[in-house]
């Protein structure tokens, strides 16, 4: 149970004995920031962007242009000149819309976020395939950095420092049973 704001705590587990904010903004026991508090945050805050990126991109492919409509229109028209396959670039132009929507989804939510991670880096992948396929100098600074790097960063850091998050809750509340 964490004391009211501005309450200090004598002791309450440092070897040190010194006092402890207790007003639960992530001090560790010597009154400095707690850094694992910085990550959750910095977690959330590009977890958050990310899932926006996406699901409204999605949101906006799934229910404005519609998957067949964007297919036909960012899939197939460019690219029926290449050695592509027909029915590849159909499948994927109508998969991608939906794919970008729910995993954007699942990372606002926090849910199943290694998942989602990877599909949206697949995602990125076959874009950047895609983009390098029609135009080998394309500038990726504006379009795929951006996002390779959120995700990347998102990736690498510790499932367990993300704790602002569906899938956390889930595990404190599978080991609190």
């Amino acid at each position: 149970m964490v004391p009211p704001e501005g309450v200090l705590l004598q002791g309450s587990g440092s070897r040190s004995g010194a006092l402890v904010r207790g007003d639960g903004r992530g001090f560790n026991a010597r009154m400095q920031p707690d850094p694992s508090s910085n990550r959750a945050w910095a977690l959330l805050i590009a977890r958050w962007i990310l899932g926006l990126i996406f699901f409204m991109a999605g949101f906006w492919k799934v229910f404005s242009l519609g998957p067949l409509e964007h297919a036909r229109r960012l899939f197939v028209e460019p690219y029926v000149h290449t050695f592509l396959p027909r029915w590849a670039l159909w499948t994927t132009g109508t998969i991608v819309p939906v794919v970008e929507l729910v995993a954007g989804g699942l990372l606002l939510l926090g849910l199943r976020i290694r998942d989602a991670l990877l599909a949206l880096g697949a995602v990125l992948v076959l874009v950047t395939f895609g983009h390098l396929l029609l135009e080998p100098l394309y500038e990726f600074h504006t379009h795929v950095i951006p996002r390779a790097a959120l995700l990347l960063l998102l990736l690498l850091m510790p499932a367990a420092e993300d704790r602002f998050s569906m899938d956390a809750w889930l595990r404190r509340r599978a080991t609190s049973r």
